[in-house]
């Protein structure tokens, strides 16, 4: 439970700081109470990584050689993706298309919700948006194939705190920090990660 519980936490909080779902919630932290905003960004990301580690518990249901070989053949490709993608970006300190796919979600979510917004549709609007762009992420994959070979529970608690970590750096200071994180050193940490995890789940299934 423990080893499951580490690898979720470092991979989500290593992987989610400058992704999409970093700057919708910076973004909507800038418009909207943090607080809301928060609630919003973590109840969507909880509510993915259940989903995900329900799914990846379904699939443990294969035969274990099967899981086994997957979950290697998955966290070396998405660490062998990163690390390619890593070698394209420029030095700048973030990723200008992810911020502009993120303002572009931010202001046409803006336009169909009344200019006098409520409490509840604040944080509905945190939730469709983070939900949305989380749906189909690496963090996703790799939750799914963290949950059909590990313990489900470190898993589960183990990604949702590092979501919620991430979310909090993100609405507290994150348009401080935004300009200052390097999306290509996040990159290779990440690439690096998925590697190092590839690698043990070969090790442990030896």
């Amino acid at each position: 439970m423990l080893t499951a519980f580490t690898a979720a936490l470092l991979l989500i909080t290593v992987s989610e700081l400058g992704d999409k779902t970093f700057f919708i919630a910076v973004i909507l932290a800038m418009h909207h109470p943090r607080r809301l905003v928060f609630i919003g960004v973590t109840a969507a990301l909880a509510a993915m990584t259940t989903l995900s580690v329900l799914f990846g518990q379904a699939i443990s249901f294969l035969p274990k050689s099967y899981i086994h070989y997957a979950e290697i053949a998955l966290f070396i490709a998405f660490g062998l993706k990163l690390l390619y993608d890593a070698s394209k970006m420029s030095p700048a300190a973030c990723d200008t298309e992810v911020v502009e796919e993120a303002e572009a979600a931010v202001k046409k979510a803006d336009l169909q919700l009344p200019k006098q917004k409520t409490s509840l549709a604040i944080i509905i609007e945190a939730f469709v948006l983070t939900f949305m762009a989380e749906w189909g992420d690496r963090t996703q994959i790799a939750t799914i194939a963290l949950a059909a070979g590990n313990n489900p529970i470190g898993v589960t608690i183990g990604a949702i705190l590092g979501h919620a970590l991430c979310a909090a750096i993100a609405v507290i200071g994150g348009k401080m920090i935004a300009g200052r994180i390097s999306e290509r050193q996040l990159t290779l940490i990440g690439g690096c990660l998925f590697l190092v995890f590839g690698v043990v789940a070969a090790i442990e299934g030896a």
